[in-house]
């Protein structure tokens, strides 16, 4: 039997600078992101499109909830392995194109976690993990569009590194 979960927002558009869509230049393209409990997400659109650099935008945000839904995967995957993770950052990339009309989408993402694992001989198993996950994000497994990893292990045990790529 499926279960279902339900997830809610509340998104409200902050951008009115008094006279609303009167004209394309006349607002802001800034709202904010509310889900009951938690702290406010203030929001703008991409900066090519007229929007404050710095705040997130759906875009940054897309790619953000991909990158934190595979590094919550592999830490859970990890710890049922016996692989013990003591750091994990990603910088995560997405690749988008934009049409002539205006229209666009992301073509890929990759992932490019730098994680700290107890030992070399763990790695062919950490990358095992990594390919496990796409089977079970919620996110990965709802986005259109090819995730890429390419993972740099350190190891706690020494100080080489490896690197690897793979695609999920």
């Amino acid at each position: 039997m499926n279960a279902n979960h339900n997830y809610t927002s509340r998104i409200v558009w902050t951008g009115n600078r008094g006279t609303g869509t009167s004209g394309y230049r006349d607002y802001d393209r800034t709202w904010q992101v509310a889900t009951e409990g938690k702290p406010v997400i203030e929001c703008s659109n991409d900066p090519l499109l007229g929007g404050d650099p710095f705040k997130p935008n759906p875009e940054d945000m897309l790619l953000s909830a991909l990158a934190a839904c595979h590094m919550l995967w592999f830490l859970h995957l990890a710890s049922d392995k016996g692989i013990v993770v003591s750091s994990y950052e990603d910088e995560p990339m997405g690749v988008g194109e934009v049409l002539s009309s205006g229209a666009g989408r992301f073509v890929k993402a990759i992932l490019r976690p730098r994680i700290t694992i107890d030992s070399a001989e763990k790695q062919a198993l950490a990358d095992q993990v990594h390919a496990k996950i796409h089977e079970v994000c919620f996110i990965a497994r709802s986005v259109a569009f090819p995730v890429a990893y390419e993972p740099i292990y350190q190891f706690s045990s020494d100080t080489d590194q490896a690197a690897g790529a793979a695609n999920i």
